[in-house]
């Protein structure tokens, strides 16, 4: 979890919530990709982002998370042919590689413009690109959000390159990719979710074996995404601090996810202990809202992710207070079950699961209710 957000690419596809208001998502947008796609040298990717349903700040740490990809993504369409790749991103400066990404390039992308192309560059190493070709980017994920938008440009951009592998080995370069374009240690955990994103279903994931299972997301419920307002820059954050944190906890209990709360709570530093409680109970409030949503107990899911919120705030500290209200806010409204943060926080979305035909729009400052999209793909090329 926890990758930063491509900030420099602008919302311009087919259902772009976030530039005209609209609180529904409006699907992934291939249909018009692929009919775009005329030249036998086209190639048209997609990638979703995901919204974390809850285990926060676990994937690092070898915990459980259950994520699902969502009907929100990027499209990646270029011609292929040279090179040299050109790609534009709305009314954004554009980006120009040579390629393979090397040189000064490659050993200083955080020094590339415009800043979106870090990503780009990033995953056109990892992919070990020699063609390249001139298109465009375009994305319905609301930048900022904390819904994984740089996962999905780096996956889309993977796959447009010719990235020819299974979900788990382009998580693995996603994730690769990440850590080099943005200098955020994150964990696996976005990527994974986008990569091998199932209809209808949220995963849930062992950041420790990599393994994973789809959970069905029962049709008794809804789950949006609500803004705070507050824009999340991870590499601004204390994202680094926290996972140093929980690793230098881990020395002295072991694996979070498996230690015992009696070794927790016998930990002498107050924050490294709050730290290790977290990542310990998330990840059993993971397992229980994986069996609450099989079971078709939204009531009990709810009640989890509220517990979540507040560990994520008292003992994790990386809640702000918008957040906080907007969780407040919507946990009083009888036809939500239940919300929480989603992602790293420090500002960013809330999910919340909501009873069907829920209208949360006029809750936060934009809202999203999404659905569980397939993982990333190519559609053509």
């Amino acid at each position: 979890m926890g990758g930063a957000d491509a900030g420099g690419h602008d919302n311009t596809a087919n259902g772009d919530n976030t530039a005209t208001g609209d609180n529904t998502a409006t699907g992934d947008n291939t249909a018009t990709a692929v009919h775009a796609a005329g030249s036998p040298n086209t190639v048209v990717a997609w990638a979703p982002g995901r919204v974390n349903l809850i285990g926060d700040h676990t994937d690092y740490a070898g915990g459980l998370v259950l994520p699902m990809a969502i009907d929100l993504g990027t499209t990646v369409r270029f011609d292929r042919g040279g090179t040299h790749l050109r790609l534009r991103s709305g009314r954004r400066r554009p980006l120009s590689l040579d390629l393979p990404v090397a040189g000064s390039v490659a050993r200083s992308l955080s020094d590339l413009e415009p800043s979106w192309g870090r990503f780009v560059a990033a995953a056109a190493i990892e992919v070990g690109a020699t063609i390249g070709g001139d298109g465009e980017i375009s994305t319905t994920l609301p930048v900022g959000a904390g819904l994984s938008s740089s996962a999905s440009l780096e996956l889309a951009v993977a796959l447009a390159l010719g990235f020819d592998g299974s979900p788990l080995e382009l998580a693995r370069l996603g994730q690769r990719a990440e850590h080099a374009a943005s200098g955020v240690p994150c964990g696996i955990m976005d990527q994974l979710a986008i990569a091998a994103g199932t209809t209808g279903h949220a995963l849930l994931i062992d950041c420790a074996t990599e393994r994973y299972q789809p959970v069905v997301i029962p049709d008794t419920v809804e789950v949006w995404v609500l803004h705070s307002g507050v824009k999340r820059r991870l590499a601004d954050s204390a994202y680094a601090e926290r996972r140093a944190a929980t690793e230098a906890a881990a020395e002295v209990v072991g694996p979070l996810a498996q230690a015992n709360l009696d070794d927790i709570e016998s930990i002498p530093d107050p924050v490294l202990r709050r730290r290790a409680r977290h990542v310990r109970s998330e990840c059993d409030r993971v397992q229980r809202f994986a069996a609450a949503l099989a079971t078709d107990d939204p009531t009990t899911a709810g009640e989890l992710m509220e517990a979540s919120h507040a560990s994520l705030r008292d003992d994790f500290e990386v809640s702000v207070s918008q957040l906080d209200e907007l969780v407040v806010a919507l946990s009083a409204r009888p036809e939500v079950f239940g919300a929480r943060l989603t992602g790293a926080g420090f500002g960013g979305c809330v999910v919340a699961l909501a009873r069907p035909g829920s209208n949360l729009s006029g809750v936060g400052s934009a809202a999203w209710l999404v659905r569980a999209s397939d993982g990333a793909r190519q559609i053509t090329g």
